[in-house]
């Protein structure tokens, strides 16, 4: 699992430092994955979210079921990404996506932690939130497709990251742990007290 985490971030970080290769006419559809998959990489937020869903899950889920928050977080994403790339326009999204991260950051700390089907419910909850954002910025309909592929590979690399982040925090301290979820949470504050 460690080196298919690593070969998903490497993969991530160098097709988003790719950005430019694809500006030539014709590439409009490797633009949109391009775009998509740099997309979750823009914001704080987003880095935030993305890796708390990963951390919760290796803390939360059994053993060999640290998938089930990604896969609740990205079916969720994906669904919100299509209603507002359908037209679907939420005024509180931006504020919706601060609180995101502040509700990872106390599932993180609290006892939702424990909780993993309450958990994969407000899992999902923040992938849908995050979803109406990253649709609401989608480029030109003909490349929503693409953007949503490039945006989907992206979340999943930083998920990755965040559960072999969390099963190696397992092993050493919980104190590293509440200092993870404290960042997390007061970050997201920040972030929400900004938009409100």
């Amino acid at each position: 699992m460690t080196s298919i985490v690593r070969r998903l971030c490497a993969f991530a970080l160098l097709a988003a430092c790719a950005g430019t290769a694809s500006a030539h006419p014709g590439h409009e559809s490797a633009a949109g994955f391009v775009a998509g998959l740099a997309h979750p990489f823009g914001g704080l937020d987003h880095l935030l979210a993305m890796m708390a869903v990963g951390l919760w899950s290796a803390a939360a889920l059994p053993s060999g079921r640290g998938w089930l928050g990604p896969a609740s977080f990205v079916s969720a994403m994906l669904a919100g990404a299509g209603l507002a790339a359908a037209g679907l326009s939420v005024s509180f999204v931006e504020p919706g996506v601060a609180a995101s991260v502040v509700l990872l950051g106390l599932m993180l700390a609290g006892p939702v932690r424990a909780g993993s089907a309450a958990g994969a419910v407000l899992v999902a909850a923040t992938g849908l939130a995050h979803g109406l954002a990253h649709g609401g910025e989608a480029p030109a309909a003909g490349l929503f497709a693409a953007y949503a592929a490039g945006f989907t590979a992206s979340t999943l690399a930083l998920h990755g990251v965040g559960l072999a982040t969390g099963t190696w925090i397992q092993t050493v301290r919980a104190d590293i742990w509440r200092l993870l979820s404290a960042i997390v949470t007061m970050a997201g504050a920040a972030l929400l007290a900004a938009r409100i």
